[in-house]
């Protein structure tokens, strides 16, 4: 989806990435692995990174190095610590990747929690169509197929506590995220949501005729919604494995139905960036955060959606102009990224101990 600020379609080229973040005294040193999921309904397998507590083994490596994005090291294939830990997915927004996410994966490692995210066919970096967009429902058996695969991975199955499993998403993945808590949306919302906001970015994206495949901006036919699958599109998508959800700045919420926010039985952390007032109302979330039984919200001020990727580099944002990037990625928003992120790390960790760490 793509949203005035909610929805990327990033470069193609841009690929994983990490954000460089501080190492805490007593934190615990980051594993991570590449690893393939088979999903029933895709047609390929599922690419998958973890990040884990670890015994600090491994090869360091630095990931994620490119003209925009600061990038971080991690242990590749680093022993897993002994113990049993919370399980966190993570899902990416529309057109990026689950690298994307790797800063907070890091810091959530670091605090004790093992952390999966799938690279979601058809809404990835270089393989985006507006086609596959409002497929909520793919993304969300993404997410169910990684879990399932995690809890029966010789390599991961002893460490996940499959008691103790919450999902965190960002933009698109917020969507996906509030789904697999049970949220419902409303096709005939969404629709009238583009027809009365045909100047925001999803809209355009639906409409704009062009997508990514094998890292190229391709011609596509635009998408009409009324062409999607209504009954997929509002079925119900929830993961009763997961009991808790953290959605930063998450799509759809126009379009949810606001029963279904009112029968979500888990806790859920909303978090929007942007200072008052200046918050899009595509994803504006308070007012779901009335609706749930069990919710939590907060702003980040000084910040906007795009503050949510990595750290960008020194000279990313004439790198960004020269290449006809049209989006603020790394737009100044009159505070720096690592400082933003910090809050969010901090904002994060504490939702995350509260429903999931609760007792220990």
């Amino acid at each position: 989806m793509r949203l005035k600020l909610p929805f990327l379609v990033l470069l193609p080229f841009i690929g994983p990435f990490l954000a460089d973040t501080a190492l805490a005294s007593d934190a615990l040193p980051v594993g991570t692995q590449k690893i393939s999921v088979v999903s029933p309904i895709r047609d390929r397998a599922l690419a998958v990174t973890v990040w884990y507590p670890s015994k600090g083994d491994g090869q360091t490596a630095s990931v994620g190095e490119n003209p925009i994005f600061e990038s971080s090291t991690a242990s590749r294939n680093a022993t897993l610590e002994a113990g049993r830990f919370p399980l966190i997915l993570v899902s990416h927004g529309s057109g990026s990747r689950a690298d994307g996410m790797g800063w907070i994966a890091i810091e959530l490692a670091k605090a004790g929690f093992i952390v999966a995210g799938p690279n979601h066919p058809g809404t990835t970096s270089g393989d985006s169509t507006p086609e596959a967009t409002p497929k909520i429902w793919e993304r969300t058996q993404d997410i169910s197929e990684v879990i399932t695969a995690l809890s029966a991975d010789p390599r991961f199955r002893t460490a996940v506590d499959k008691a103790r499993i919450g999902v965190l998403g960002f933009s698109l993945g917020g969507s996906t995220a509030i789904e697999l808590a049970g949220a419902r949306a409303d096709l005939n919302a969404y629709k009238q949501y583009c027809e009365t906001n045909s100047d925001m970015m999803d809209c355009r994206w639906f409409r704009g005729g062009r997508g990514f495949a094998g890292g190229e901006e391709v011609a596509v036919e635009p998408l009409n919604l009324g062409s999607v699958e209504g009954s997929r599109f509002e079925q119900s998508n929830r993961d009763t494995r997961i009991s808790g959800a953290v959605l930063v700045d998450p799509g759809l919420v126009e379009a949810l139905k606001p029963d279904s926010i009112g029968a979500i039985d888990i806790p859920l952390a909303f978090i929007n960036l942007g200072s008052a007032g200046q918050i899009p109302a595509a994803v504006l979330s308070d007012a779901l955060a009335r609706q749930a039984p069990n919710a939590t919200y907060a702003q980040v001020d000084k910040a906007d959606h795009f503050s949510f990727l990595p750290v960008c580099k020194p000279g990313a944002v004439e790198f960004l102009k020269k290449v006809g990037e049209p989006d603020p990625i790394c737009n100044d928003t009159g505070r720096t990224r690592a400082d933003i992120h910090r809050e969010l790390t901090g904002l994060i960790i504490a939702a995350f101990n509260r429903m999931l760490k609760t007792g220990d």
